[in-house]
């Protein structure tokens, strides 16, 4: 039916992804190994992600410590739902840089 494969493609055009929540951005936090930078997007006042927009770069064991680290302070981030998280051992650069503009963006959330 000719009708019926018409609707098919503006029905489709209606399943769009639900909004992703507001997003803040944290200050920039200068560590010895490098600038760290987190945004968090929020629903309401519920952390639902936190991107990386900018990690230490001191080199290939920087790079290797972050892998590891930055997931495992996503994920602490998410559960707490603030900056009050443990330092990832091994990780203090990063930690510290990571709770400093995770801090400053869940300031600016506040002030919103």
């Amino acid at each position: 039916d000719a009708a019926g494969a018409a609707a098919t493609p503006s029905a489709a055009g209606q399943a769009k992804a639900a909004p992703a929540g507001r997003t803040v951005t944290g200050r920039v936090a200068e560590t010895a190994r490098g600038p760290v930078q987190v945004e968090l997007t929020l629903a309401g006042q519920r952390i639902t992600r936190v991107t990386m927009l900018q990690r230490t770069d001191d080199g290939p064991l920087s790079n290797q410590i972050d892998a590891t680290a930055i997931p495992k302070l996503i994920s602490e981030t998410l559960t707490a739902q603030s900056a009050h998280i443990d330092a990832v051992s091994g990780a203090s650069y990063t930690s510290e840089g990571y709770i400093q503009s995770l801090q400053s963006a869940l300031d600016k959330a506040r002030a919103q």
